[in-house]
């Protein structure tokens, strides 16, 4: 089980840059790089059964997300960023929620003391 973990792994490592930053693509004759907000998590576990001889069983899994956040498209001044506003409020919102409710409860637990 470690082996397969340890292999895929190294092929979702061997990506870099390539994971976020996708190849040039034209669009309605401009050249566009898409950029996206990309991760993965693996993990896998073995149970040994040490009363016996028997092997437990295994287990493994894992999984990845992709959100595209936007492009590098040619202006007036040069390459710049335009965002996907939908895609951005996606990531913006939880991140929002995860902070509001961290200052809220430093507020909540500095009254408590």
């Amino acid at each position: 089980m470690a082996n397969i973990v340890e292999s895929i792994a190294q092929s979702v490592s061997s990506l870099g840059v390539k994971a976020s930053y996708g190849d040039p693509v034209t669009v309605g004759g401009v050249e566009i790089i898409p950029v996206a907000l990309v991760w993965y998590g693996y993990g896998g576990g073995f149970d040994h059964d040490h009363d016996h001889d028997t092997d437990g069983g295994g287990g493994g899994g894992g999984g990845g997300v992709s959100i595209p956040v936007g492009a590098y498209v040619p202006g007036l001044d040069g390459v710049r960023f335009a965002p996907n506003p939908v895609a951005l409020i996606g990531v913006c919102v939880p991140l929002a929620v995860a902070a509001s409710w961290a200052i809220v409860g430093t507020a909540i637990l500095g009254r408590r003391r």
